[in-house]
């Protein structure tokens, strides 16, 4: 195809007008392909327009004012959230570079878990900024070289100018990343109760790795949720939680020195497999087999509990026949656990999922080595229902949340919003420093990349300073969607910050300033308490120009048409 092109273009005739037939280009081997062409600038608007239509949708919900979106599926299942990557997973995207930002969100929730509106709303305000620029025949090449080197400066200027050590700050710097977090989201009118919530579920399950490094794995915190009380019922349970109950009444509820036994086969009457036949042809033997039947299960289940197992979580079902053994074995089983379940308790108890009881020889044994261990399995009555807690966990610490809440709406979005809390907290552990938040960073970065933007005399000046102009959408955004005057406040911020680079000595408690949109003034962020990982930012400002140069390098797209069936 490139080359078919490339000849066209030599013979003079220049670029075929956008949307034309592939069948211009039908070359060796190409004959009877139909496909459309676009080319050129067409593309770029296209894309452009497509990702600022995807911006636009989430806009509204940016910050502590913003605004909660309703998604209805096709099957008419209702999800109410403010989560930039949720409301982006729901919304069906078809178009290739809409698709990116998609992407994009994705990314930001698990490499940070906040900051995902934001992320979209940088990179397709780059995009636009970018198209303009074009438009204005500045090389595509040129604005993705000043796009790269404006984000490198803006990282390095986040690390030496603007991030707090957070040894500094203690506990009291990790409640306000939780309540930064937790500000735009439901959670925000008991934001200090569920900041607390976040902060201590995150520290109880601290590790250290082999390198001696600590580590706050969120996977260990396991979120469960129940209906009925209001939210400042919900508690954190030292143990992981299962929304699970013993499979007999006649079981004991509690069980201590847990030994865990996590199987994921069948713990039924033994049926023969599919197409596997039994021909009888002495009818007397007919009740030996029922026997041997009932038998095989009998013995696995004896294997189990020799071995020392007296909890047993399985995926699959148990029916009442081998509930009768554990039972009289004084043990608690579960059924229907689910895998993602399984797989954490296994993780947590040191434990190991069992497939099957056959060995190498073809015999059937149980190893002792493969049951997980904790100090105690309990029983514990929450609202309706029942849930089966694991506690004192050997191989790793975990911990439970119990979300209490209106209805399912209200405790999904308490779910998520805690996740991004955690994550936050996690992450400010992790790299220890923190940024002000309210649109400090976006303002600071702004002056310094324009000031930057003048001491080179290359084209990428434009890029960069284009690129600082992109980065005001954020605090502009957030004064919007608050009701203030944004031209207003986006002004006094800059020159707060404008006097703060320019007079460090005289200024220098201008340099934390950031947007406090309850009043709609500018306040110091960091003696406010609005702080938000250093690492957050840094990411969203690398993600946002990938994104931005990935979409802007593309100008040709070629879009091969179905295959047309011929009449028979």
């Amino acid at each position: 195809l490139v080359d078919n092109i490339e000849d066209t273009e030599r013979e003079g005739e220049g670029d075929p007008p956008s949307g034309t037939r592939m069948e211009q280009f039908g070359g060796s081997g190409m004959t009877g392909l139909e496909g459309d062409r676009t080319h050129g600038q067409d593309v770029r608007t296209a894309n452009v327009m497509a990702c600022s239509a995807i911006a636009n949708v989430v806009k509204s919900s940016l910050g502590p004012v913003g605004l909660d979106k309703m998604l209805v599926d096709n099957i008419g299942d209702t999800t109410v959230t403010n989560d930039g990557a949720t409301i982006l997973n729901l919304l069906e995207v078809d178009h290739p570079a809409g698709k990116v930002l998609v992407e994009l969100a994705q990314l930001q929730d698990k490499e940070v878990g906040d900051g995902t509106t934001s992320v979209v709303i940088l990179a397709a305000e780059l995009l636009k900024r970018a198209n303009e620029l074009v438009g204005m025949k500045i090389h595509p090449t040129s604005i993705i070289s000043g796009f790269r080197l404006a984000q490198k400066e803006a990282i390095r200027f986040i690390n030496d100018k603007m991030s707090t050590k957070t040894e500094k700050l203690g506990r009291e710097a990790l409640m306000n990343a939780a309540k930064t977090s937790m500000s735009s989201k439901i959670l925000n009118i008991d934001s200090d109760f569920f900041a607390a919530l976040a902060v201590d579920s995150v520290l109880h399950v601290k590790t250290t790795n082999a390198t001696g490094e600590a580590r706050y794995p969120v996977k260990a915190i396991n979120i469960l949720k129940a209906h009925g009380r209001g939210s400042r019922e919900s508690r954190l349970i030292k143990g992981y939680g299962l929304n699970c109950v013993r499979a007999s009444q006649a079981m004991p509820t509690v069980v201590n020195n847990a030994k865990i036994a996590l199987i994921d086969y069948d713990l039924r009457k033994f049926k023969m497999s599919m197409g596997v036949q039994v021909v009888v042809t002495d009818p007397t033997k007919l009740q030996a087999i029922r026997d041997r039947e009932e038998d095989i299960m009998k013995e696995r289940i004896e294997l189990m509990i020799k071995a020392g197992a007296n909890v047993i979580l399985t995926t699959k079902g148990i029916d009442d026949m081998c509930l009768k053994y554990f039972v009289e074995a004084g043990a608690i089983a579960c059924r229907r656990v689910k895998k993602d379940d399984m797989r954490r308790i296994a993780k947590v108890t040191g434990g190991s999922i069992q497939l099957s009881l056959a060995g190498m020889d073809g015999d059937e044994s149980f190893d002792p080595s493969l049951l997980g261990q904790a100090d105690k399995v309990y029983e514990d009555r929450v609202g309706d229902n029942e849930m089966l807690v694991i506690e004192g966990c050997a191989s790793h610490k975990s911990c439970s949340i119990l979300l209490r809440g209106a209805n399912e709406y209200t405790l999904d979005e308490m779910e998520r919003a805690l996740h991004d809390a955690m994550c936050v907290v996690k992450r400010v552990l992790e790299s220890g420093s923190v940024v002000p938040g309210g649109g400090a960073v976006e303002a600071a970065l702004s002056i310094y990349l324009d000031n930057f933007a003048t001491t080179l005399s290359s084209r990428e000046q434009m890029a960069i300073a284009e690129f600082s102009e992109a980065l005001l959408v954020i605090p502009k955004t957030l004064a919007v969607n608050a009701a203030c005057d944004a031209t207003e406040l986006v002004a006094k911020l800059r020159a707060d910050h404008n006097f703060a680079q320019s007079d460090p000595a005289k200024y220098k408690d201008r340099a934390n300033s950031g947007l406090n949109l309850v009043s709609g003034a500018i306040q110091d962020s960091l003696q406010a308490g609005v702080i938000e990982p250093s690492m957050s930012k840094c990411k969203m400002l690398g993600f946002a120009t990938e994104a931005a140069i990935t979409i802007l390098r593309i100008d040709d797209m070629v879009k091969a048409a179905p295959k047309q069936e011929e009449p028979g």
